[in-house]
């Protein structure tokens, strides 16, 4: 259950805290990164299972990331955006799922489950 690994990418520092608690109180190991810079130097080091990942940030925003990140590792991204058409946005970055802010923490916690093996309590 433990080995359920999910990096969660947004500016937004609330979000971050957020995400990470509810994730490791859902039996999740999960960190957090505040960029796309940041989030590829986490990934040397910590093997994601799922990145939850927000578009619109600074110093590197998630389409450069996702584009980065798919050179060297095939995980999946499920989106977390105030974006305008997140479906389109979504599939230019490949990803997986996608769900829209303001968001509902029960909408986005069974996309993780099945993109993680399952397993989750929702």
């Amino acid at each position: 259950m433990g080995d359920r690994r999910v990096l969660v990418v947004d500016d937004d520092a609330d979000i971050r805290e957020l995400l990470v608690s509810v994730l490791k109180d859902d039996g999740y190991d999960a960190l957090p990164a505040a960029n796309g810079r940041e989030a590829l130097a986490m990934l040397e080091r910590f093997a994601a299972d799922v990145v939850v990942l927000d578009l619109m940030m600074p110093v590197m925003d998630g389409w450069t990331f996702a584009d980065r990140m798919h050179e060297k590792w095939d995980i999946p991204i499920v989106v977390l955006s105030a974006a305008n058409d997140i479906q389109k946005q979504a599939a230019r970055v490949h990803a997986a799922a996608a769900v829209a802010k303001p968001f509902d923490i029960e909408t986005l916690l069974p996309r993780i489950a099945r993109l993680t093996g399952g397993g989750a309590a929702n």
